[in-house]
């Protein structure tokens, strides 16, 4: 808003098209007779912006102001004449055929928006449908290079006319918005927080009909309306995810289900609060049992717990991806991936594990805590690998070796305690693979111990020398030092350190005793010894 007010105030200097004076306002209007320059056309397209932009500050304003709707609509009502306007102008013989179309496209779009506002799902279904109609056309009739901003438009459009059908009537297009939304990660712009609010009633009606939920062999009602809606949409949420396209969207669906799930597990310990002591009575009277509500409790943990490792594993993914590349091209100029980031995410994947064996309710499933052991074998035997690999780039041999051992341990138990629980274990990676590529770098290790071994060069080199002394000590020994370019240089010892130097010397005069004078008698003047006469004279003022 506020740069669509400085470029109008721009145009209309350059233009010399003033609104009177300072004094006075005189209005002007552009007219088809003064279209001798393209900049006319500018500003009425910035007047229509800037109304625009206005209606779209009050829209985020009005969540907590409801009355700034009102001006909002008034605002959007001023964005629609001014669009008009550049319609009407551009029908001109001196606007070409594709400004024409793009002022049209433009009209129909702020019409759209505003019948979109008012409600009026017909009459804004069918501006968008034109709106979409002439962006269509345009992207046909230009390059490539063009096309891609009216397809762009077009997709912008597309949830606002779903969105018009729904509210018409048309159920199909529910099932297109939330594909859509899930796809993307979520929907911006001006559907949404409408479209959001769709969602959630759509299931909110569907979870009136839900009652109860069944996790390990037993039901647990649900009364919860937070809950039911967010198990509705536990199901699509994971399809979502499994279609991502890339790992951003993917990322960010994950973020958005850990949210919901974070709050319906907010609601349920709302309700375990005031159960406090029912659950701790029923504990008694069921010899350990958790009460319902607990176990739903466990369940949404479980589901919360299971998610984060899922999101982490495939963090984890796109980060080996990301090291192979890496190991193939040695690109530098930006921060490449390391086996540490993956030692991280793997320790953060093993604490989430030793989480789950600690849910209420679960702690005598040995099913499940044998799952769950299993699981951890897998991802320790990842860790270890890495922290492996590690461990290889700063050619400690002896190191890796032992853990490369240890890797092949871990698989080895995996695969002997597999049996009855493969089915649980296929969603993990593969530690076969795991195996047949330990094997392979622990003989590649072997021989790079052994040709370090030999490596004459290998003693201390110039470059590698580091014993601490400052550039100004040793000017006569080439060395490569690093830190000379970096922040911290090391020039001098500083502040220096103490040295002896001779004090300042006290002088002792021990001859004097022993010097013999000269006789200084016949150089003083001797006094007159003048008696009581001469104090009774100086009474009385009288001199000899």
């Amino acid at each position: 808003r506020g740069y669509c007010s400085r470029r109008l105030r721009r145009l209309r200097k350059t233009l010399n098209f003033k609104m009177g004076n300072r004094h006075k306002f005189t209005g002007r209007k552009v007219t088809e007779e003064i279209l001798s320059d393209n900049r006319y056309l500018l500003l009425i397209l910035m007047d229509a912006e800037r109304a625009w932009s206005y209606a779209m500050q009050l829209k985020q304003e009005a969540n907590t102001e409801p009355r700034k709707r009102f001006h909002l609509l008034s605002r959007l009502r001023k964005a629609v004449k001014h669009a008009e306007e550049l319609e009407r102008l551009c029908e001109s013989n001196r606007v070409d055929a594709k400004t024409k179309l793009e002022a049209q496209a433009y009209m129909a779009y702020l019409t759209g928006m505003l019948r979109f506002e008012h409600q009026e799902w017909k009459a804004a279904m069918e501006a968008f449908n034109k709106c979409k109609t002439i962006y269509e056309k345009l992207a046909n009739a230009f390059t490539e290079e063009q096309a891609v901003l009216y397809n762009q438009r077009v997709e912008e459009i597309s949830p606002n006319i779903r969105y018009c059908a729904y509210n018409i009537g048309d159920q199909s297009a529910m099932n297109e918005l939330m594909q859509m939304r899930l796809r993307s990660g979520g929907t911006e712009g001006l559907l949404a927080e409408k479209l959001e609010a769709l969602i959630t009633q759509t299931r909110a009606k569907q979870a009136a009909t839900m009652s109860e939920v069944e996790w390990r062999g037993r039901t647990v009602p649900v009364k919860i309306d937070k809950v039911r809606i967010f198990l509705l949409g536990l199901a699509d949420n994971e399809a979502a995810i499994a279609q991502a396209e890339n790992e951003e969207t993917k990322e960010r669906l994950f973020e958005s289900l850990l949210s919901e799930c974070r709050d319906a597990i907010q609601a349920v310990r709302e309700e375990l609060k005031p159960d406090q002591k029912q659950r701790e009575h029923s504990l008694e009277n069921d010899s350990g049992k958790v009460s319902n509500i607990q176990y739903l409790h466990s369940y949404l943990t479980y589901i919360k717990l299971s998610t984060a490792i899922k999101r982490n594993e495939s963090m984890a993914k796109s980060l080996q991806k990301a090291l192979l590349q890496q190991q193939r091209s040695d690109e530098d100029g930006k921060r490449t991936p390391r086996p540490q980031d993956l030692i991280r995410l793997y320790d953060i994947i093993l604490q989430n594990l030793v989480e789950l064996t600690q849910l209420p309710g679960l702690e005598e499933d040995k099913n499940f805590q044998k799952e769950i052991g299993l699981k951890t074998l897998v991802y320790k035997a990842y860790r270890c690998f890495f922290i492996a690999q590690s461990y290889v780039l700063v050619k400690k041999w002896s190191e890796a070796l032992v853990l490369y051992e240890r890797v092949l341990k871990y698989a080895r138990e995996v695969q002997s305690g597999a049996g009855a629980h493969r089915n649980s274990l296929k969603e993990l990676p593969d530690v076969q693979d795991l195996i047949t590529q330990v094997n392979a770098e622990k003989y590649s290790l072997q021989a790079a111990a052994i040709l370090d071994a030999n490596d004459p060069h290998e003693s201390e080199s110039p470059s590698q020398v580091k014993d601490g002394k400052p550039l100004s000590e040793r000017f006569e020994t080439f060395c490569l030092d690093p830190s000379l370019v970096s922040k911290q240089v090391n020039l001098v010892h500083f502040p220096p350190g103490f040295q002896p130097i001779p004090c300042k010397p006290l002088f002792f005069d021990l001859a004097l005793n022993h010097v013999a004078f000269p006789p200084l008698e016949d150089k003083v003047e001797q006094k007159a010894k003048s008696g009581l006469t001469g104090y009774i004279k100086g009474i009385f003022g009288f001199k000899s």
